[in-house]
């Protein structure tokens, strides 16, 4: 992959080469962004610019600097892509050149055996082809993981150790590419060695989500590279030319996107879901009509499944946003659809800031329950009752 296929992140794609090409890359490097703010793709496209030929030439005539700034019989081209046309840019957009290895959460495959990612190199090439932008939930449903739990184990460790131990075959340099670190326990601690003291020419690239999750003593050996999420104009322009999305509808998504293209592709996907009426029946259902309608709109949205439950989670969060700009610009307007101006408009002759903001909340803490498999007619139902409380008689629950 090269820079030019990674949607939006200008600041990082002109940063990343230079901070090579000047000498100031550490030996490990953490991409630590929010779920579809393109870590993973950069952190691929990094890897390939560092394989590039043309970025780093075979041996040489004229004596220059190294990657990590000893010296080197190599004069370094100031580029700042890859070239994708020479031999190492092709292995390494196909995933298999045979200096960049990859380390990810798998399952086990065999029982009895204990799992390491090259027993899935070959979906993982596959996945990271179609859906660069995917999540662990993705991925370990791409695999067939059903409700296993995904992990980094210490023989994937050790499966590491061994392979940046052996010499490069075409590059200067081996890259170990690990996504998801947060999916390491404590055996990560058996690379803290080969991460202080890595075999020459070896380069880590973790690519994570939580900072908060990563082993201590693994982020502290590393240099942090902040991917921010992504703007709302990349995410519509991506929409339009990747997904063949139309104008209007992709500029819809990208507002409620909140800088997530997986979520914007989700989006692309359910967009003639009408998530409005939804909504209408349900505030109706909890301000007017009562515990009968309550329970028939529950079960309707029990049935439509998590992902689609999220998405109608973030599309309210979204109207109670535009809902709180609005009421603080103290003026409609500002580029919404005139049907969800006037329902944001409507939600604010309901509630007043603070009760929005508690909406926003148990809806956050609502969909981060979805993702972890809470059962959906329990949890609706208890968020109809708080929501029910919060407006009626404005009471703002705290956090469990």
């Amino acid at each position: 992959m090269q820079f030019s296929n990674v949607i939006g992140q200008q600041v990082l794609k002109k940063e990343l080469p230079e901070l090579m090409q000047d000498n100031r890359l550490a030996h490990a490097l953490i991409f630590l962004g929010k779920e579809g703010s393109g870590a993973l793709s950069l952190a691929l496209a990094f890897a390939q610019f560092v394989a590039c030929e043309k970025v780093n030439p075979p041996a040489g005539a004229k004596k220059g600097t190294s990657l990590f700034g000893e010296s080197s019989p190599v004069e370094r081209i100031r580029v700042m892509d890859s070239c994708g046309v020479c031999p190492s840019c092709i292995k390494a957009q196909k995933f298999v050149h045979p200096d960049i290895h990859f380390s990810y959460p798998v399952v086990t495959k065999k029982a009895g055996t204990p799992p390491i990612s090259t027993d899935y190199i070959t979906e993982w090439r596959e996945f990271i082809s179609f859906y660069p932008y995917g999540n662990v939930y993705d991925w370990l449903q791409f695999i067939g993981a059903e409700n296993k739990q995904g992990n980094i184990t210490a023989n994937e460790c050790n499966d590491i150790i061994r392979q940046l131990n052996l010499k490069s075959f075409e590059s200067e340099y081996k890259i170990l590419l690990m996504w998801m670190p947060e999916y390491l326990g404590n055996e990560g601690n058996k690379l803290l060695k080969v991460i202080e003291e890595p075999p020459p020419n070896t380069l880590f690239l973790l690519v994570a989500e939580n900072e908060s999750l990563i082993l201590q003593t693994i982020l502290s050996r590393c240099q942090l590279i902040k991917v921010p999420p992504l703007k709302t104009k990349d995410i519509e322009e991506a929409l339009i030319s990747r997904n063949n999305t139309e104008a209007a509808t992709a500029r819809q998504i990208a507002s409620v996107s909140d800088g997530n293209y997986r979520e914007a592709l989700q989006q692309s996907r359910h967009a003639d879901e009408d998530w409005q009426s939804l909504l209408r029946e349900w505030l109706n259902a909890i301000m007017k009509t009562g515990p009968i309608a309550q329970t028939r709109w529950v079960e309707e949205i029990s049935r439509l499944g998590r992902e689609k439950q999220k998405q109608f989670l973030r599309y309210f969060n979204h109207l109670l946003e535009q809902a709180i700009r609005l009421r603080a610009r103290a003026a409609v307007g500002g580029g919404l659809p005139e049907k969800e101006q006037d329902f944001a408009t409507r939600l604010n002759r309901i509630a007043g800031i603070e009760q929005q903001e508690a909406i926003i909340q148990e809806l956050d803490r609502a969909a981060y329950y979805i993702e972890r498999n809470a059962n959906a007619k329990i949890l609706f139902h208890a968020l109809t009752i708080k929501l029910y409380h919060i407006i009626q008689d404005k009471i703002v629950f705290l956090p469990d």
